[in-house]
């Protein structure tokens, strides 16, 4: 079969991370993006090293690159020059010294306990034994003082190596040696792994550079802070997938349409900055887009952009749109020149909640399944997009999902009916576009926004940003900041518009992870205040949202189709 018969097939990972960083005290509040590289962000790009046919669409939030490149300088700043590092739990590895306060080595303690336990912590039989000690002295908190600093020191070594991505566990010796030890860890162990560390953060985003330029890889970027563009446009258009969903008391984000022009701008700066070149492509915030959000996107000059597969369901079923049907085919707005590919939220979510249970042999071969059922029955000419998050599904798959993803590329590239390609080379190829008169806004997580918006915290929180808003545009019509204070209130001001604080706030999600993610959001608040040289409202003192939830898996990512209503 020639290759222009062959079913075009876009595999696009998205890796996103939001701001986990004080940015007035400089420090990190959680360590997941150091952890996601040397777990993700590695493996991914060696299993498209490993198979120089296989492509893909990779997207980068600009926000995570600038953390890339920050814990890059820190620890290469420690190993040369024995400058301090900012996160905790990383500085906490190297330390000579091992805290003697009780409630610092548990925090410590409790820190390293931040893993699945299936995946991570039960499949090294040393680290599951002090996991099952942290329990224990969870509820037992006196003992705490009996704690020696060897189980501190072997707790922390352990949390980093079960970390570690699977293509350096299989390839570097000094990680092989050090799993292989178990215990008695040393200082020199410690700083051994923190070096290994250091050279992933060191030349991670050189390797997708890398691929970029083989054609393997196409870039893509997401506006800088990851806010959900169509609610800073316009919060009504919450409704145009839930008709009665309530809303905030503000009635408009104010200035919205500049703050997106703003995020747009800033994250295409940073790709550019770091990768030497303008994307063609654009994924927007959780594949959130409006009707003015593709105008807007078109405008800026994108070739492409994608959302959900229910969004475009919902947007065929609308009168306008009689004509238009299939999800296999991108669709241009009218009044637009940027095409949109729309999500298999079918094929994307057996991968990202189903597949891991399965053999990967056998889970890869009913992806390919599906695949070869539509290659026969639909026409020619169809393109199946599967986009999914590129970091959190493969803790929850073994070996960190190493045999589904090595097969799944080479089975891939040797079919004689699939082909891997990008989206700009699927437009290259001239693809079938269809026309849509609308959209009906919504996101890829059930082609609503109600992971953001429209229940009682969320709705609490898009009012206290309104607030910091306000705050900020009266302060600066004064003219009362200098030019450095602005850009550094901006800054903060795209921070706290980041998608990320509203997706954690409701009691269905887990507790911990609800206060971590709303505490940081007030703290953003309070920072932004504070520049604009303001008293911070009481009520930032007090926590607003509570979790008591357990969602598949662990709620840091949701399948495309609400399977509680």
């Amino acid at each position: 079969m020639s290759d222009s018969g062959k079913l075009k097939l876009v595999l696009c990972w998205h890796m996103h991370q939001p701001e986990y960083r004080d940015l007035q005290s400089g420090e990190f509040k959680l360590p997941w993006t150091y952890l996601h590289v040397i777990k993700d962000y590695v493996d991914m790009a060696a299993h498209l090293e490993a198979v120089p046919q296989a492509k893909a669409v990779v997207n980068f939030a600009p926000i995570l690159l600038e953390q890339i490149e920050e814990y890059a300088r820190q620890v290469n700043g420690y190993l040369h020059d024995r400058i301090s590092i900012t996160d905790p739990l990383l500085a906490a590895l190297v330390d000579p010294s091992i805290p003697a306060d009780p409630e610092e080595r548990m925090r410590l303690v409790k820190d390293c306990m931040r893993a699945n336990r299936e995946r991570q912590i039960n499949r090294y039989p040393a680290f599951k034994r002090l996991i099952e000690m942290a329990d224990w002295l969870e509820h037992h908190y006196d003992s705490l003082t009996y704690v020696n600093s060897q189980f501190i020191s072997d707790i922390l070594s352990w949390y980093h190596l079960i970390w570690m991505g699977e293509t350096i566990k299989l390839t570097d010796t000094r990680i092989k040696r050090l799993i292989e030890k178990g215990s008695g860890y040393t200082l020199h162990d410690r700083i051994e792994i923190i070096e290994v560390i250091a050279e992933q953060l060191s030349t991670i985003i050189c390797r997708y550079k890398a691929l970029a330029r083989k054609g393997q890889v196409e870039l893509s970027v997401t506006p800088y802070a990851h806010p959900i563009l169509p609610l800073l446009l316009d919060l009504n258009t919450t409704r145009e997938a839930m008709p009665d969903a309530p809303l905030p008391e503000l009635d408009v984000y104010p200035g919205g349409e500049e703050r997106v022009l703003w995020h747009i701008e800033k994250g295409v700066h940073t790709f550019k900055r770091l990768f030497g070149f303008k994307p063609k492509g654009c994924w927007p915030s959780e594949g959130s887009i409006s009707d003015q959000t593709l105008k807007i996107l078109s405008d800026f000059g994108f070739d492409w952009t994608a959302s959900g597969g229910s969004v475009l369901n919902n947007s065929l079923n609308l009168a306008e749109n009689d004509n238009a049907s299939g999800i296999h085919h991108p669709f241009k707005l009218q009044g637009t020149d940027i095409v949109c590919f729309f999500r298999d939220d079918g094929l994307s979510d057996l991968i990202g909640f189903e597949y891991s249970k399965w053999h990967a042999d056998d889970a890869v071969g009913d992806l390919i399944h599906h695949l070869e059922n539509i290659a026969e029955h639909e026409p020619n000419g169809k393109v199946v997009s599967i986009i999914m998050d590129g970091e959190n599904a493969w803790e929850y798959f073994p070996a960190n999902g190493y045999y589904f993803l090595s097969a799944l590329y080479q089975r891939l590239t040797g079919h004689p009916k699939i082909e891997l390609t990008t989206f700009s080379e699927c437009l290259e190829n001239k693809a079938e576009i269809k026309p849509l008169a609308k959209i009906v806004a919504g996101s890829w997580v059930y082609g609503t926004f109600s992971t953001w918006i429209g229940d009682a915290d969320k709705n609490r929180g898009w009012d206290m940003l309104g607030d910091v808003k306000g705050a900020f545009d009266k302060v600066i019509s004064t003219g009362r900041l200098t030019d450095k204070q602005v850009q550094q209130a901006e800054f903060q001001l795209a921070i706290c518009e980041g998608s990320d604080w509203f997706w954690w706030f409701g009691d269905y999600n887990p507790g911990e992870a609800v206060s971590n993610f709303e505490k940081q959001f007030r703290l953003n608040l309070t920072n932004l205040y504070r520049l604009l040289g303001e008293e911070p409202p009481a009520y930032l003192a007090l926590s607003f949202t509570q979790g008591s939830g357990t969602p598949a898996m662990g709620g840091a990512m949701r399948p495309s189709i609400d399977l509680y209503n």
